[in-house]
């Protein structure tokens, strides 16, 4: 159940929130104006936050048009006014909400993936309330970024199931009328400190008060006053616990102004890249990484149940893999706070698939969201870099790259980027990335055996778009080895994709055992773990998905060979560690 606290990076006690998930009426459509918030009119039933598309939602079919709309009632008690304000909060929509209290407007906000909240504080009274929801999503318009959502109703190669309207949580937030907006924690391992930097909703000046504690134990403490709503308090973390690969050591972090008390945390630890390598806390790491969309069966863009995050990553750690690719989506946060606890390295992306990044108007839809994302995650010690697009051609705007970076930069500047993976690279980058899905092991030795500034550059052969021979060279997608469990034995198609099963895809001729699979498999990670030029890889899949079948498990998380197999493979040290 989705029922636990709905935001793992600014916490506030027990009594501080309510959730509105569950039941809401449902209107596939508009019902206009005058009938939007007339329950009577309302024909469905539909279970938030999944969204209409998916079978955990109750309404189990695509929708008929671009719009849907929401509408439920809640109680608020004198208990839950008290404290001052009352924040009405949507972890995300897709794509554009409009939502009223009580009839009245209270806002809006454009872009499916980020959290957005209301001040609903002179809309609602003690006692029944409701709220209205119009979500708008129009899937195939080039100025909306979709990710791997599909434009149409059959899904097809690389591109699943649209998710349309609420897919995060909602929920109502009960806070004092001077309260913590954003606590962002920069760690610094050398000089063994954190500047924990607050975000007020007030501009006036305020004691604000800091607490640095590791598994409930107080490890330092300080003050400031806080000054245009924002205060900086640099804190020691002597000895620090390095948060690691496997090693998920956490700080908390409680911040106190006025009547409001807030906690977050961070983790103490250092990316960076010299030549070739990237460090992770000073030592070179090879990324083991998988491909990871963020799917699942029953709730399609939603997990079902919160525990399922741990378990995912648990299954990826099983089979050696020491990070994800959160690809192209913006992930649940409760994911990234599961790898911020098991050590586990991750790479945050944005959905730019669906946008055509050449028209001018791309950049008003990119920055705020790219921006909010990483507001939002930039305190997970899990997220070693940013990229904002993936597999752009060398026609696409190359000014939003720049803003993009520059963007990153100035809200990060801790973590590693990649402009654009794949493809073409513009906009700067630290870490140079190539997808490769050649599925001959001794065509990739060939081809990689001399890494420098003639090395492969694209898979498209854009002769433009050239490597310098000195930063860190990442395989970021290959294998994709198409491969239906449940169709074991079929046979290639004419071209060569995988046509075990009905519509299945894959890349390249298919193995048809689960052995030739595994034996492909081990000889594509051997080859580039062996490779001392190369930073790590990133396996395409993690599991399949609908019709795409080059997941190492099943859409409903089943290996397709031993995972102990795997591991045994990947757990090798690389070649680029040892140097």
């Amino acid at each position: 159940m989705r029922n636990g606290y709905p935001r793992p990076s600014l916490k506030r006690g027990d009594g501080s929130y309510k959730l509105l998930n569950g039941e809401w009426l449902f209107f596939d459509g508009d019902p206009g104006e005058d009938a939007a918030f007339d329950p009577a009119v309302y024909p469905e039933v539909i279970k938030v936050p999944f969204v209409p598309e998916s079978r955990e939602s109750g309404i189990d079919r695509y929708t008929a048009g671009d719009t849907v709309c929401y509408l439920r009632d809640f109680e608020l008690t004198g208990a839950d006014t008290a404290a001052g304000r009352v924040l009405l909060h949507f972890g995300a929509v897709d794509w554009e909400a409009e939502v009223y209290v009580n009839g009245k407007y209270a806002g809006r906000h454009a872009g499916g993936y980020t959290p957005f909240c209301f001040d609903v504080t002179e809309l609602v009274a003690v006692g029944k309330n409701s709220v209205f929801v119009r979500a708008t999503d129009h899937t195939s318009s080039d100025l909306q970024a979709s990710g791997k959502q599909c434009d149409r109703d059959v899904t097809h190669g690389c591109v699943y199931t649209r998710c349309t309207g609420i897919w995060q949580t909602v929920w109502l937030e009960f806070v004092p009328d001077v309260y913590v907006e954003n606590v962002y924690c920069i760690p610094d391992v050398k000089d063994e400190t954190v500047i924990v930097s607050v975000s007020l909703s007030d501009d006036g000046e305020f004691p604000v008060r800091a607490e640095v504690s590791y598994k409930g134990e107080p490890v330092s403490c300080g003050e400031c006053v806080a000054r245009d709503g924002t205060a900086d308090v640099v804190l020691p973390v002597p000895d620090p616990k390095l948060w690691d690969i496997g090693r998920g050591e956490l700080y908390d972090v409680t911040v106190e102004v006025e009547g409001d008390r807030a906690s977050a945390y961070f983790g103490m630890r250092e990316i960076a890249t010299d030549g070739k390598k990237i460090l992770l806390n000073g030592r070179p790491i090879f990324m083991r990484l998988l491909l990871d969309q963020g799917y699942n069966p029953d709730g399609i863009y939603t997990m079902t149940d919160a525990s399922h995050f741990a378990r995912d990553i648990e299954l990826m750690r099983a089979a050696g893999f020491n990070g994800a690719r959160m690809h192209e989506k913006i992930f649940e946060p409760e994911f990234i706070r599961a790898a911020d606890e098991a050590g586990f390295l991750l790479w945050g992306e944005y959905p730019n698939w669906g946008l055509d990044e050449t028209k001018p108007e791309a950049i008003d839809v990119v920055v705020p969201e790219w921006y909010a994302e990483i507001e939002r995650d930039r305190n997970c010690p899990s997220i070693i870099g940013w990229c904002p697009f993936n597999e752009c051609d060398p026609k696409k705007n190359v000014e939003i790259f720049k803003i993009c970076r520059s963007v990153a930069r100035t809200l990060d500047p801790t973590r590693l980027f990649i402009d654009s993976s794949g493809w073409t690279h513009r906009g700067g980058c630290d870490v140079y990335d190539v997808h490769d899905y050649e599925q001959d092991p001794d065509v990739i030795r060939e081809r990689y055996a001399v890494i420098d500034e003639d090395a492969y550059v694209s898979n498209l052969n854009w002769g433009n778009d050239l490597y310098d021979g000195k930063m860190p060279y990442f395989i970021s997608e290959f294998g994709g080895a198409g491969f239906d469990l449940d169709a074991e034995g079929e046979t290639a198609s004419t071209d060569g994709t995988y046509d075990g099963g009905e519509d299945a895809w894959g890349y390249g001729a298919p193995p048809r055992t689960t052995e030739e699979l595994f034996a492909r498999f081990e000889a594509l990670c051997s080859a580039f773990m062996e490779n001392p030029d190369i930073c790590g890889f990133c396996y395409t899949q993690f599991y399949d998905i609908m019709q795409e079948k080059n997941g190492i498990y099943t859409y409903d998380r089943r290996p397709k060979f031993d995972p102990a197999r795997a591991k045994a493979v990947l757990d090798r040290p690389a070649a680029i560690e040892l140097s």
